[in-house]
């Protein structure tokens, strides 16, 4: 294989003894197998550490403040179809000399090669800000309150300043290891297993202390909950039915309208986005970077099944059972004139709530009745407490939310320690990542070893994201929605482009799967890339409208241009 990527002595000895060490095993009772191929694990686990931050934290208590648990197989769901797809990608890389960057400009299109690369920086930038926020929010509120924060000797800035610092040391330490060889390989995995352990455990945790809170979790919903139930993309949960019937009929419809949207969009958003681009490129490389050859392929599927969804299944629906249980159906205090509330709902909150309320206003007014400001804040006050007690119970919480609402039931220890510590773990987990995605896609481009100081070099440029915790407000309509219209536009073309290498024999060579695996690879992948493509659309159109189809159609039209001269350049070179 040609996958050394210029490896050492030292590395190739070691990692050609674990290939030996599979291949002995593979006669062998499951139980023996089991333990042989959780040894080697490695790349599924760095999904699970990829995939369970910050956005994994706020789409799980979303999906719990919106729909309870009526939907908690959306996202193993979504999780699924990417997994078959990372599975495709990854039996194509393991199974050709090339690699898969390499491959794609050669022999399918190097527009969607460089769209692939240079799509997986731009989403690793973006979104490794919210990261640095969220961990310098769970420090300052959850893990040391009197240590850092506004009323702490060093202040908000100085505080977020020094969490920020600490942070990326802390990260850049770990990433380090990555380009050290084997051996730093090895402690990497185990650092970023330990992560995923820490999330998974703490969250857990919550939700067995949460058991033992009378009517605090309902599980026979919970189980009837990871039943897919489609219909929920035209009607809302059967948890706000009570509190619709109390409108009037002008107003149940506003709102019934606004919570179908709202679900409509979570469920185009897990679809879209719980395999990212940048994920597609992190596991190619990563198999890759372990020297991974053909006789990985079995061991690649349990990787991803241990390392990737049975983590981030737990995760998730814990979150959203958490979520639930404080959050579905229930009012934000500090919007319906209660006497004593324990937290104010902050500004961002209250931004919202308004805005709920003056879309109810201008739902009543109908289509091309202009009001003023003022004809809008008159209206706003004369709505019934059942308007806003509506307004107050779809407003978006976070996990500092939680926590606070969490504390009265668990104590400080659960609420505060715990949980903290699960959310960090995710912040820093994820940083890690993709600072390493960054550094493969710079050695990629440069074609040169990952001990290189091309790595260190590329490691360095989601640095950025300290700025973060100042600047993530700014920085959401600068930098995230482009990126997020990017990302979401070369997803479903990424899948395309595995879907190309799959069934392309110059790429795959001997191994290119023939009759019954072809039809069932090509029978699950279609579909999939359909669903997702289709799910992209939609929230492309959310994103950005009619510029977002005018940039869809423009890379289009760019893969268009290579492809006729791609052609024309092989028709020169045969004749």
């Amino acid at each position: 294989m040609a996958h050394d990527d210029k490896l050492s002595n030292e590395e190739n000895i070691r990692y050609d003894k674990e290939a030996e060490v599979l291949r002995a095993v593979q006669d062998k009772k499951w139980h023996v197998k089991l333990k042989t191929y959780f040894k080697l694990s490695g790349p599924g686990w760095l999904q699970s550490a990829l995939t369970l931050g910050g956005g994994s934290l706020t789409s799980g208590l979303y999906l719990g403040v919106l729909t309870g648990v009526s939907m908690l197989w959306l996202q193993p769901i979504a999780m699924l179809l990417g997994i078959i797809m990372l599975a495709a990608l990854g039996y194509a890389t393991l199974a050709t000399d090339e690699r898969p960057l390499y491959a794609i400009n050669k022999h399918i299109n190097p527009v969607l090669g460089w769209g692939w690369a240079l799509g997986s920086i731009l989403a690793c930038i973006v979104w490794v800000m919210p990261q640095f926020a969220l961990a310098n929010g769970v420090v300052q509120q959850n893990l040391l309150p009197g240590l850092f924060g506004a009323g702490s000797p060093l202040g908000s800035f100085g505080s977020t300043l020094v969490i920020s610092l600490s942070v990326l040391v802390i990260t850049l330490g770990v990433t380090y290891n990555y380009g050290t060889g084997s051996r730093g390989v090895r402690i990497f995995e185990m650092l970023l297993k330990g992560f995923v352990a820490i999330i998974v455990i703490s969250f857990i945790g919550v939700v067995i202390r949460l058991m033992f809170v009378a009517g605090s979790i309902d599980w026979g919903a919970v189980f009837a909950g990871f039943i897919p139930n489609p219909s929920m993309f035209f009607r809302p949960a059967e948890g706000f039915e009570p509190m619709l019937a109390m409108l009037t009929e002008t107003s149940a419809q506003y709102w019934s309208d606004l919570i179908v949207s709202q679900q409509q969009q979570v469920m185009a958003a897990a679809l879209s986005s719980a395999v990212g681009i940048n994920a597609t490129f992190l596991f190619a490389y990563s198999m890759l970077r372990r020297k991974w050859g053909t006789e990985y392929k079995g061991m690649m599927k349990f990787d991803l099944a241990t390392g990737m969804l049975i983590p981030f299944m737990l995760a998730t629906s814990c979150i959203v059972i958490a979520g639930t249980s404080q959050f579905h159906t229930i009012p934000q205090p500090g919007f319906l004139g209660e006497e004593h509330v324990e937290w104010e709902p902050d500004q961002r909150q209250i931004n919202q709530f308004n805005g709920l309320l003056e879309g109810r206003v201008l739902h009543e007014a109908g289509e091309g009745v202009e009001l003023s400001e003022n004809e809008i804040a008159a209206r706003v006050a004369e709505l019934g407490d059942d308007d806003r007690r509506m307004a107050a119970t779809l407003v978006t919480r976070d996990a500092f939310d939680l926590a606070k609402s969490l504390e009265p039931l668990l104590g400080g220890i659960f609420s505060g320690i715990i949980f903290g510590i699960g959310v960090l773990g995710m912040a820093l987990s994820t940083i890690t990542l993709h600072m390493v995605i960054c550094g493969f896609v710079v050695c990629e481009i440069m074609r040169v070893s990952y001990s290189s100081w091309y790595f260190k070099a590329g490691i360095m440029i989601p640095v950025v994201g300290v700025l973060g915790p100042f600047f993530w407000e700014q920085a959401l309509f600068w930098l995230a929605i482009p990126t997020s219209v990017i990302t979401l536009m070369l997803l479903p073309i990424a899948y395309v482009t595995f879907f190309l290498m799959l069934n392309n024999k110059a790429i795959m060579g001997k191994h290119m799967p023939t009759g019954k695996k072809r039809i069932i690879w090509n029978v699950l992948l279609i579909p999939i890339t359909i669903l997702i493509g289709t799910a992209s659309i939609y929230m492309l159109y959310q994103f950005a409208g009619l510029w977002g189809f005018a940039a869809l159609g423009t890379f289009l039209l760019a893969v268009g241009i290579a492809e006729i001269k791609k052609r024309k350049n092989h028709d020169k070179a045969e004749s």
